[in-house]
């Protein structure tokens, strides 16, 4: 399978890139930082005019007519600016509810046991009922609790008897996109930190210690950057159960080990470091817990092996472990 991006596709991440910076950057972020739950409604707009809501919207209905593929690039983009907002339930919204994907409408949707900016949307994709707010670690994404939802705040989830209470596979590949995203980002920043630190006459990354901090955080973004294109690609809902689960460790991981490798500024307010790996506690509530996502990996193996694929299924249980 070759997952080498295409010009159109490069193109695509390029121009959401150049978007984000030109319109969140630094400032920006630290501005919707001190007015939590408000949306820069300016920047909806512009983001529905660049196609990111309908982006997988058929030609035919006003959309950009790409596919899952392509939205996850976009959402990585988004993950790796902390853009906020409803970006997942509103791009889902495209097409469903009117004003969606030109931007015009935030919708949110509940999500398990959780939902994310109820108050500042303007539909809601989902039963909302009996929802009560709750003071959120990451200043970027105002929360409810939910009643009777499929997963439990706390990373405690379980699997939903009922499949109309299952997560939507889409939701959550994009919610691990977004993961990848801030994964990338705190990666990149550990180096270029590494590179003009300095102590005792040399760059910190000069230091085997800090080399190895930041190798590793590179081979847990690559791995769950395979894992979530390749669920892109093959939309099998397992497969998007490891790639959530294997994002969700590269952008918790990753946020901690940058702020190891900024040391004693890498805890103070004004670094970024600390919104990353707020957002990645947040996210990996969202879609599907950890547990969640193990679950449905192990009901897969478990039909492999039924299936008489018993090796292969002890092979690839073996090399989870």
């Amino acid at each position: 399978m070759d997952f080498q991006l295409t010009d159109d596709q490069k193109a695509l991440q390029g121009g959401i890139r150049e978007m984000l910076a030109r319109r969140f950057g630094r400032e920006a972020l630290r501005a919707a930082v001190e007015r939590p739950g408000r949306l820069d409604r300016a920047l909806w707009r512009e983001l529905g005019e660049l196609g990111f809501f309908a982006l997988r919207l058929p030609e035919s209905r006003g959309g950009v007519g790409l596919g899952l593929p392509e939205a996850v690039l976009a959402f990585e983009e988004a993950g790796r600016a902390l853009l906020p907002g409803p970006l997942v339930a509103t791009h889902l919204a495209a097409g469903r509810i009117e004003g969606a994907a030109e931007g015009e409408k935030a919708v949110a949707m509940a999500d398990g046991a959780l939902a994310a900016w109820l108050e500042a949307a303007d539909e809601v994709l989902g039963d909302t009922a009996g929802a009560v707010p709750i003071q959120s670690v990451d200043p970027l994404t105002p929360l409810h609790r939910l009643p009777g939802g499929h997963g439990l705040p706390g990373g405690h989830g379980r699997a939903a008897p009922d499949p109309a209470l299952a997560p939507d596979p889409v939701a959550v590949l994009l919610t691990a996109a977004e993961q990848l995203g801030s994964a990338a980002r705190t990666t990149e920043t550990s180096v270029q930190y590494a590179k003009e630190r300095h102590q005792f006459g040399q760059p910190i990354g000069g230091f085997q210690a800090v080399k190895h901090l930041c190798a590793q955080m590179l081979v847990r973004t690559e791995l769950a950057r395979a894992a979530v294109y390749a669920a892109a690609v093959t939309e099998d809902f397992a497969e998007i159960a490891g790639a959530k689960l294997l994002a969700d460790e590269a952008a918790v991981c990753n946020a901690r080990d940058c702020l190891q490798v900024h040391g004693g500024m890498g805890f103070t307010w004004e670094a970024d470091v600390h919104l990353h790996l707020k957002r990645a506690w947040v996210r990996g509530l969202m879609g599907l817990s950890a547990a969640e996502a193990q679950e449905i990996q192990a009901q897969a193996l478990a039909a492999r092996a039924w299936a008489g694929d018993g090796d292969s299924a002890g092979e690839a249980l073996a090399s989870a472990l």
